[in-house]
C-alpha cells in the first residue's frame, strides 16, 4: 500500500500484477485505441476535455507549464491522434493504452526492485531522480514523488524513473493509475483496472484487485 503525504487532492488506483513475461509489443492494441480515439476526437477537443483540463489545471498548480510538459495521458492520446503512438514492450505498451483510454496518467513499475515502504510525498530539496531516457537531475523541494524507502520511482504526476522500469526481467508489476482534482475516483479505478486487464492479456499473470488510496 502506499502512503499518501501530501496536502495536495490526489488519488491513487494501485495494483499488482504477478507472474507477467516481457516481451515483445502490443502495438495491435495501441492501434485499436488509436483508431477508437481518431473516431472520437480531434487535437482541438482536447483543450476543453475535462480530465485532461485537471490534470493541466494541477500542474498550474504545482508550477508545471502544461504546455511546454504535457502530463502524460495527454501527451499519449496527442500521439494517438496524430498516428505516432510509441510501443515499448507488451506491458508498457497495455498501460499506455489504457492511459490512452481513460486520459489518466499510469505509472508501471518492477515491484522486485521497489524497496521498503512506498510514500507519495514532497521530494527533498536536492534528492536525486533518474528518469528513463534522460540525465539524472535533482529535484526541488515542492515536487511531488512516489518513493521508496530508498529512491524515488516517479515525479507526479508524469515522470518515471529508470531504476524500477519494466525490461525483460520484470516478473512483477507494481500499477499504479494517477488521479487529481477534477477526476474522479470511478475514472482512475477504471485507468487501474483497464491497465491491469490489458497487462495480463498481452503479458499473462494474475492480477489483484485495483484499490484507491
Amino acid at each position: 500500500m502506499i502512503t499518501i503525504e501530501v496536502t495536495e487532492k490526489v488519488l491513487l488506483g494501485v495494483n499488482v500484477v504477478r507472474g507477467v513475461s516481457v516481451s515483445g509489443n502490443g502495438s495491435d492494441l495501441l492501434a485499436e485505441v488509436a483508431g477508437n480515439l481518431r473516431e472520437k476526437y480531434e487535437l482541438d477537443d482536447l483543450k476543453v476535455h475535462p480530465v485532461v483540463r485537471a490534470y493541466r489545471d494541477f500542474y498550474w498548480k504545482i508550477g508545471i507549464d502544461p504546455t511546454k510538459q504535457r502530463p502524460s495521458g495527454e501527451a499519449l492520446v496527442r500521439r494517438a491522434l496524430r498516428g505516432k503512438v510509441p510501443s515499448i514492450n507488451n506491458v508498457v505498451d497495455a498501460g499506455n493504452a489504457a492511459s490512452m483510454e481513460t486520459f489518466v496518467p499510469i505509472g508501471l513499475y518492477d515491484l522486485d526492485r521497489v524497496k521498503g515502504k512506498l510514500r507519495l510525498r514532497y521530494a527533498r530539496e536536492g534528492e536525486q531522480f533518474v528518469p528513463i531516457g534522460g540525465k539524472e537531475e535533482r529535484l526541488r523541494g515542492n515536487q511531488i514523488v512516489l518513493a521508496d524507502d530508498e529512491k524515488v520511482l516517479h515525479v507526479f504526476p508524469h515522470r518515471d524513473s529508470k531504476l524500477t522500469m519494466i525490461t525483460e526481467e520484470t516478473k512483477n508489476v507494481l500499477v499504479v493509475a494517477c488521479g487529481v482534482a477534477g477526476v474522479d475516483a470511478e475514472t482512475v479505478m477504471k485507468a487501474c483496472s483497464k491497465a491491469s486487464e490489458y497487462i495480463v492479456k498481452l503479458a499473462g499473470g494474475n492480477a489483484e484487485k485495483c484499490v484507491l488510496v
